[in-house]
Protein backbone atom coordinates (compact mmCIF):
# COMPACT_ATOMS: atom_id res chain seq x y z
CA UNK A 1 0.00 0.00 0.00
CA UNK A 2 2.75 2.70 1.14
CA UNK A 3 4.36 1.59 -2.79
CA UNK A 4 1.10 2.40 -4.35
CA UNK A 5 0.83 5.64 -2.42
CA UNK A 6 4.11 7.13 -3.04
CA UNK A 7 3.85 6.24 -7.14
CA UNK A 8 0.24 7.68 -7.40
CA UNK A 9 1.63 11.36 -5.58
CA UNK A 10 4.97 10.74 -7.66
CA UNK A 11 3.87 10.20 -10.87
CA UNK A 12 1.69 13.06 -12.48
CA UNK A 13 0.56 10.80 -15.18
CA UNK A 14 0.44 7.55 -14.58
CA UNK A 15 -1.77 5.84 -17.87
CA UNK A 16 0.15 8.19 -20.49
CA UNK A 17 3.83 7.37 -18.60
CA UNK A 18 2.96 3.57 -19.00
CA UNK A 19 2.09 4.18 -22.63
CA UNK A 20 5.43 5.82 -23.06
CA UNK A 21 7.26 3.04 -21.02
CA UNK A 22 5.62 0.36 -23.49
CA UNK A 23 6.26 2.17 -26.52
CA UNK A 24 10.02 3.23 -26.04
CA UNK A 25 11.63 0.47 -23.72
CA UNK A 26 11.61 -3.60 -23.49
CA UNK A 27 10.28 -3.49 -19.76
CA UNK A 28 7.80 -6.01 -19.07
CA UNK A 29 4.18 -5.47 -18.62
CA UNK A 30 4.78 -6.06 -14.33
CA UNK A 31 7.62 -3.79 -13.99
CA UNK A 32 5.79 -1.14 -15.76
CA UNK A 33 2.41 -1.65 -14.05
CA UNK A 34 4.60 -1.53 -10.40
CA UNK A 35 6.05 1.26 -11.40
CA UNK A 36 2.83 2.98 -12.69
CA UNK A 37 0.70 1.84 -10.12
CA UNK A 38 -1.72 0.05 -12.86
CA UNK A 39 -2.49 -3.66 -13.41
CA UNK A 40 -0.68 -5.62 -15.80
CA UNK A 41 -4.18 -6.41 -17.37
CA UNK A 42 -4.30 -2.31 -17.70
CA UNK A 43 -0.78 -2.03 -19.39
CA UNK A 44 -1.78 -5.17 -21.78
CA UNK A 45 -4.90 -2.98 -22.51
CA UNK A 46 -2.99 0.11 -23.28
CA UNK A 47 -0.29 -1.87 -25.33
CA UNK A 48 -3.26 -3.10 -28.01
CA UNK A 49 -4.52 0.02 -28.02
CA UNK A 50 -7.80 -1.75 -26.54
CA UNK A 51 -7.96 1.30 -23.47
CA UNK A 52 -6.48 4.74 -23.41
CA UNK A 53 -6.51 5.46 -27.85
CA UNK A 54 -5.13 9.02 -28.87
CA UNK A 55 -3.51 8.98 -25.25
CA UNK A 56 0.00 10.38 -25.57
CA UNK A 57 2.98 8.88 -23.63
CA UNK A 58 4.86 11.04 -21.11
CA UNK A 59 8.50 10.81 -20.87
CA UNK A 60 9.01 9.97 -17.21
CA UNK A 61 13.02 10.39 -17.90
CA UNK A 62 12.63 13.92 -19.67
CA UNK A 63 9.93 14.91 -16.35
CA UNK A 64 12.51 13.76 -13.53
CA UNK A 65 10.20 10.80 -12.46
CA UNK A 66 12.70 8.31 -13.69
CA UNK A 67 16.76 8.06 -14.51
CA UNK A 68 18.03 6.47 -17.39
CA UNK A 69 20.40 4.87 -15.22
CA UNK A 70 17.75 2.99 -13.34
CA UNK A 71 16.13 2.34 -16.95
CA UNK A 72 18.76 0.43 -18.08
CA UNK A 73 19.27 -1.49 -15.24
CA UNK A 74 15.42 -2.50 -15.08
CA UNK A 75 15.90 -3.40 -19.15
CA UNK A 76 18.77 -5.88 -18.38
CA UNK A 77 16.79 -7.69 -15.74
CA UNK A 78 13.14 -7.73 -15.80
CA UNK A 79 13.28 -9.73 -12.56
CA UNK A 80 14.20 -5.59 -10.96
CA UNK A 81 11.71 -3.23 -10.08
CA UNK A 82 12.02 0.81 -11.26
CA UNK A 83 12.37 3.10 -8.54
CA UNK A 84 11.11 6.27 -8.74
CA UNK A 85 13.74 9.42 -8.83
CA UNK A 86 14.51 11.11 -5.76
CA UNK A 87 13.77 14.85 -6.11
CA UNK A 88 14.50 17.81 -3.74
CA UNK A 89 11.92 19.92 -4.70
CA UNK A 90 8.06 19.06 -5.05
CA UNK A 91 6.78 18.01 -7.85
CA UNK A 92 5.53 20.77 -10.65
CA UNK A 93 2.54 20.28 -12.55
CA UNK A 94 3.42 19.73 -16.11
CA UNK A 95 1.25 20.34 -19.32
CA UNK A 96 1.42 16.88 -21.04
CA UNK A 97 3.11 16.81 -24.54
CA UNK A 98 1.02 16.98 -27.09
CA UNK A 99 1.35 16.25 -30.46
CA UNK A 100 4.57 16.48 -32.84
CA UNK A 101 4.44 19.76 -33.82
CA UNK A 102 4.47 20.69 -37.60
CA UNK A 103 4.99 23.72 -39.55
CA UNK A 104 2.30 25.18 -41.32
CA UNK A 105 4.18 24.85 -44.75
CA UNK A 106 4.38 21.02 -44.22
CA UNK A 107 1.24 20.18 -42.79
CA UNK A 108 -0.35 19.64 -46.27
CA UNK A 109 2.14 16.55 -46.70
CA UNK A 110 1.02 14.65 -44.30
CA UNK A 111 -1.29 12.64 -45.66
CA UNK A 112 1.42 11.81 -47.93
CA UNK A 113 3.50 10.60 -45.68
CA UNK A 114 0.66 8.39 -44.35
CA UNK A 115 -0.07 7.21 -47.78
CA UNK A 116 3.56 5.96 -48.03
CA UNK A 117 3.87 4.18 -45.04
CA UNK A 118 0.44 2.46 -45.33
CA UNK A 119 1.70 1.20 -48.62
CA UNK A 120 5.22 0.32 -48.11
CA UNK A 121 5.36 -0.35 -43.98
CA UNK A 122 2.26 -2.12 -43.53
CA UNK A 123 3.75 -3.48 -39.90
CA UNK A 124 3.60 -0.05 -38.66
CA UNK A 125 0.66 0.51 -36.83
CA UNK A 126 -1.89 3.57 -36.52
CA UNK A 127 -0.73 4.60 -33.09
CA UNK A 128 3.24 4.19 -34.34
CA UNK A 129 1.95 6.30 -37.95
CA UNK A 130 0.38 9.39 -35.63
CA UNK A 131 3.81 9.45 -33.68
CA UNK A 132 5.94 9.90 -36.43
CA UNK A 133 3.77 12.07 -38.60
CA UNK A 134 2.16 14.46 -35.92
CA UNK A 135 -1.66 13.41 -37.31
CA UNK A 136 -4.42 11.55 -35.68
CA UNK A 137 -6.37 8.24 -36.32
CA UNK A 138 -8.95 9.45 -38.19
CA UNK A 139 -6.82 10.75 -40.56
CA UNK A 140 -4.84 7.77 -41.16
CA UNK A 141 -8.41 5.83 -41.57
CA UNK A 142 -9.59 8.37 -44.31
CA UNK A 143 -6.32 7.65 -46.25
CA UNK A 144 -6.80 4.10 -45.99
CA UNK A 145 -10.15 3.83 -46.89
CA UNK A 146 -9.32 6.36 -50.09
CA UNK A 147 -11.82 8.88 -48.00
CA UNK A 148 -9.63 11.70 -47.53
CA UNK A 149 -10.37 15.15 -48.77
CA UNK A 150 -7.58 14.98 -51.27
CA UNK A 151 -7.17 11.59 -51.99
CA UNK A 152 -6.86 11.70 -55.89
CA UNK A 153 -3.65 13.98 -55.51
CA UNK A 154 -1.83 12.32 -52.72
CA UNK A 155 1.85 11.12 -53.81
CA UNK A 156 2.77 8.70 -51.07
CA UNK A 157 6.74 10.13 -50.29
CA UNK A 158 8.73 9.42 -47.03
CA UNK A 159 8.10 11.07 -43.92
CA UNK A 160 11.50 11.53 -43.47
CA UNK A 161 12.19 13.37 -46.58
CA UNK A 162 9.15 15.53 -45.70
CA UNK A 163 10.68 16.84 -43.00
CA UNK A 164 7.96 15.38 -40.71
CA UNK A 165 10.18 12.83 -38.36
CA UNK A 166 14.03 12.25 -38.67
CA UNK A 167 14.82 8.52 -40.00
CA UNK A 168 16.36 7.44 -37.09
CA UNK A 169 12.37 8.38 -35.82
CA UNK A 170 11.33 5.91 -38.56
CA UNK A 171 13.67 2.86 -38.24
CA UNK A 172 12.88 2.70 -34.34
CA UNK A 173 9.51 2.67 -34.75
CA UNK A 174 9.55 0.10 -38.11
CA UNK A 175 11.99 -1.98 -35.99
CA UNK A 176 9.63 -2.16 -32.93
CA UNK A 177 6.52 -3.20 -35.44
CA UNK A 178 8.51 -5.98 -36.51
CA UNK A 179 9.51 -7.06 -33.62
CA UNK A 180 5.57 -6.74 -32.44
CA UNK A 181 4.56 -9.01 -35.16
CA UNK A 182 7.07 -11.86 -34.10
CA UNK A 183 9.69 -10.77 -37.88
CA UNK A 184 13.48 -10.07 -37.01
CA UNK A 185 14.01 -6.92 -39.00
CA UNK A 186 17.42 -7.93 -40.02
CA UNK A 187 15.85 -10.37 -42.03
CA UNK A 188 13.07 -8.45 -43.31
CA UNK A 189 15.63 -5.22 -44.44
CA UNK A 190 17.46 -7.95 -45.96
CA UNK A 191 14.85 -8.97 -48.47
CA UNK A 192 13.62 -5.84 -48.90
CA UNK A 193 17.32 -4.86 -49.89
CA UNK A 194 17.71 -8.17 -52.38
CA UNK A 195 14.28 -7.27 -53.77
CA UNK A 196 14.94 -3.70 -54.45
CA UNK A 197 18.40 -5.12 -56.08
CA UNK A 198 16.40 -7.45 -58.34
CA UNK A 199 13.69 -4.63 -59.03
CA UNK A 200 17.35 -2.32 -60.68
CA UNK A 201 18.57 -5.21 -62.48
CA UNK A 202 15.37 -5.69 -64.07
CA UNK A 203 15.27 -1.69 -65.20
CA UNK A 204 18.96 -2.33 -66.10
CA UNK A 205 17.26 -5.16 -68.88
CA UNK A 206 14.75 -3.56 -69.83
CA UNK A 207 16.94 -0.58 -70.70
CA UNK A 208 18.83 -2.27 -72.49
CA UNK A 209 16.74 -4.63 -74.54
CA UNK A 210 15.64 -1.10 -75.24
CA UNK A 211 18.39 0.19 -76.72
CA UNK A 212 19.40 -3.02 -78.71
CA UNK A 213 16.03 -3.09 -80.12
CA UNK A 214 17.04 0.53 -82.23
CA UNK A 215 20.51 -1.31 -83.04
CA UNK A 216 19.49 -1.99 -87.12
CA UNK A 217 18.57 1.14 -87.38
CA UNK A 218 19.72 2.83 -90.55
CA UNK A 219 20.83 6.37 -89.61
CA UNK A 220 22.76 7.13 -92.97
CA UNK A 221 19.13 8.63 -94.94
CA UNK A 222 19.49 11.21 -91.97
CA UNK A 223 22.90 11.84 -92.34
CA UNK A 224 23.78 13.82 -95.92
CA UNK A 225 27.30 13.31 -96.03
CA UNK A 226 26.87 9.51 -95.55
CA UNK A 227 24.33 9.40 -98.09
CA UNK A 228 26.32 11.36 -100.91
CA UNK A 229 29.13 9.19 -100.32
CA UNK A 230 27.48 5.78 -100.66
CA UNK A 231 25.84 7.54 -104.07
CA UNK A 232 28.83 8.08 -105.58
Amino acid sequence: MATALKHSATLLMPKATAVWLIENTALTFLQIADFTNLTEIEIEALANEEIGKGLVGRDPVEHGELTQDELDRCEADPAQTLKVAKRDLPPVKIRAKGPRYTPVSKRGDKPDAIAYILKHYTDISDAQICKLVGTTKPTVASVRDRTHPNTPNLRPRHPAELGLCSYQEFETAYNKALKAAGKDPEAVRAQKEAEMKQELERRDEDESDSQSSTGGFDFSNFMPGLSSSSDS
